[in-house]
């Protein structure tokens, strides 16, 4: 065992659910809120961020000086290596939403290439009609970014019969094949039918998906994002599917919430999801499990799972 140390929960619910912490930690809840009565968040070294907070709220463990360690209840942590800077290591649960936002990238795909969103308006009025839509096999997929979610984008597609093309930084290959490198995206974008974009937010990949790379796409290529919206230029998504050409299914936008007179409501080939990626009723067992596994490791000393940043 190492010294002692004080873990902040941002739920007693969360806390609850994880059960008793090893001997050497201490357990308070902050929700990096106002500071509960009963502790000086000066002890506080490691903080467990609200799932789905905004940045304002983050913005609150600034309010303990002596953090070295926070874990985020998201895969995402854009924003979080400038706000703790030098003094902790960032951890992410990753692992606890690859399923699920695997399993939603597929969906959207398959909704969109086999007209679900058409069928949902025809039946509001009670229209049957019947057409032929693109479908997924046979389909040239692109799935840019090749971490844990990625993977799992990979794994699910294998029963479809589509081709498929990964994208990652830098190029190789592995046990599945060819992984090109995100320089030779524009070069192969005439190619691609469903672009499924799970790269992390940062200056390079911001607006990664620019109107440049957007005309290069074929006519009723579909883009999927359950990234980040600012991975994708939303003035320029918007102007082409606006104008009919391509499709859009997306469960993340830039800005979000998507204004309610945004463009993108009113196309009738733009699927809109509310951030719901990772949001299933696994998430929350899911979140404890990895917990558990990490409060063992802080107990020790070690830094844990997933870990994305390390002073």
């Amino acid at each position: 065992m190492s010294q002692q140390r004080t873990v902040s929960f941002p739920s007693t619910e969360l806390l609850d659910a994880v059960g008793p912490l090893p001997e050497n930690l201490n357990a308070v809840v902050w929700d990096l809120g106002q500071p509960p009565a009963d502790v000086d968040l000066a002890q506080i070294e490691i903080a467990i961020f609200p799932y789905m907070a905004n940045f304002a709220q983050l913005e609150g463990i600034n309010q303990a000086p002596n953090i070295t360690q926070v874990q985020t209840q998201t895969t995402g942590y854009d924003g979080l290596i400038d706000l703790v800077g030098d003094r902790a290591t960032i951890t992410t649960a990753g692992t606890v939403h690859a399923a699920a936002t695997a399993e939603m990238a597929v969906g959207l795909a398959i909704a969109s290439l086999r007209g679900f969103p058409d069928a949902v308006r025809n039946q509001l009025t009670g229209t049957w009609a019947p057409q032929r839509w693109p479908g997924l096999a046979d389909r040239t997929v692109a799935v840019v970014g090749t971490g844990r979610i990625g993977e799992q984008i990979r794994r699910r597609l294998e029963p479809f019969e589509v081709n498929l093309l990964r994208f990652a930084s830098s190029s190789r290959t592995d046990e599945h094949g060819q992984v090109h490198g995100i320089d030779r995206l524009a070069e192969l974008a005439p190619e691609i039918e469903v672009m499924i974009l799970i790269v992390p937010l940062t200056d390079s990949t911001h607006h990664l998906v620019d109107a440049q790379l957007l005309a290069r796409l074929p006519d009723g290529a579909r883009v999927i994002n359950v990234a980040r919206g600012p991975v994708v230029d939303t003035a320029a998504l918007t102007a082409e599917v606006a104008s009919g050409r391509l499709f859009v299914a997306s469960d993340v936008f830039d800005p979000e919430p998507l204004p309610e007179d945004h463009a993108l409501w009113r196309q009738p080939n733009a699927l809109i999801l509310p951030h719901n990626g990772g949001n299933t009723e696994a998430f929350f067992p899911r979140m404890v499990s990895l917990l558990k596994r990490q409060l063992q490791a802080w107990s020790t000393g070690g830094t844990g799972e997933n870990v994305v940043h390390a002073p």
